[in-house]
């Protein structure tokens, strides 16, 4: 997606060889238009999966997935990091670890919100070791749910996550691949041409 490729280059930081600051327009700050533009996307590229929800994990992947599900027609329902004084009982629940935060959290949903007559369009912000995304198959496999797919704002191409996730048969769309992040650079993935 090429406004997103030229937001992450004017405004996004490297600040080390794995990690990207885009908090300006995506985990701090939020960017509308470009959100809306996002949901847009994701909604043309999973119009025909007959999705019935879009789960996310708070907070940065709920931006992207509530536009997609407005553009959709669909619920958003986010996994909590921590656990409130209204979710308590029938969870489902997952352990995933940050690396970017180096801890680890148990994500947790309703039952009341994912059932087995869900198909179910996982998105985030970011891809990189997949330890979130793996968080969330998990609790749709718990719920006996369907996956569609798997969005992807930003993925760190040189990380083994989103290669992990292809090899188990899941389908992953992201806007932006990231082959390196060197001498303060951005370098994209080269897209492949469908003949």
């Amino acid at each position: 997606m090429e406004a997103l490729k030229q937001k992450i280059l004017s405004e996004g930081k490297v600040l080390s060889e794995s990690v990207l600051k885009v908090d300006s327009f995506l985990n701090h700050q939020i960017d509308p238009e470009l959100m809306q533009e996002i949901g847009r996307e994701f909604a043309d590229r999973y119009a025909d999966a007959g999705v019935t929800k879009i789960l996310t994990l708070e907070s940065s992947g709920i931006a992207p997935a509530v536009m997609t599900g407005l553009t959709m027609g669909v619920p958003v329902i986010f996994a909590r990091k921590r656990k409130s004084l209204t979710l308590t009982n029938h969870l489902y629940s997952a352990e995933v670890y940050s690396f970017t935060k180096r801890e680890a959290n148990e994500i947790s949903i309703s039952q009341d919100f994912i059932t087995s007559e869900d198909t179910v369009l996982i998105m985030d912000d970011f891809l990189a070791n997949g330890q979130a995304v793996i968080g969330m198959i998990n609790i749709l496999q718990q719920a006996d749910a369907q996956l569609a797919g798997i969005g992807i704002v930003i993925e760190k191409g040189f990380q083994e996550g989103g290669r992990k996730i292809r090899n188990q048969g899941y389908r992953v769309e992201t806007l932006a691949n990231i082959a390196e992040l060197t001498d303060g650079q951005v370098t994209f993935m080269k897209e492949e041409k469908v003949v």
